[in-house]
């Protein structure tokens, strides 16, 4: 059996999160993700820091992901949790939607696109 690490302190919640390409003039949803939580990749013992991963879906339909299956992605913990550089400036990679009217016009989108309510 492969020994777990620790599970890192800074993890995201289960939520909705807003990747730094989503265009606060666009539509409401591009670019918005549903995070599910984070899991253990039980087979990689090589590098323990990129065995926790995030797991969260689009919210909106152009995206790939959804286009060919509706399907989760996984992200390294490390990875998603970030900061990138945009215009000269760091910024999260994801950031958390924390807008009860978003949420609640995301919660929405989720049902119609994914055929689940909360």
């Amino acid at each position: 059996m492969i020994p777990m690490p620790d599970i890192p302190d800074n993890t995201p919640e289960p939520g909705y999160y807003y990747h730094f390409k989503h265009d606060p003039h666009g539509t409401l949803n591009n670019y918005a993700y549903e995070v599910l939580g984070v899991g253990h990749h039980t087979e990689d013992d090589s590098r323990p820091e990129d065995s926790y991963m995030v797991v969260y879906r689009p919210l909106y339909k152009d995206s790939s992901l959804y286009k060919n299956g509706k399907m989760f992605a996984l992200r390294p913990l490390a990875m998603f949790m970030e900061d990138v550089e945009r215009d000269g400036m760091r910024t999260p990679r994801f950031r958390a939607i924390t807008n009860p009217g978003i949420i609640a016009e995301l919660d929405k989108i989720r049902t119609r696109m994914y055929g689940e309510a909360s």
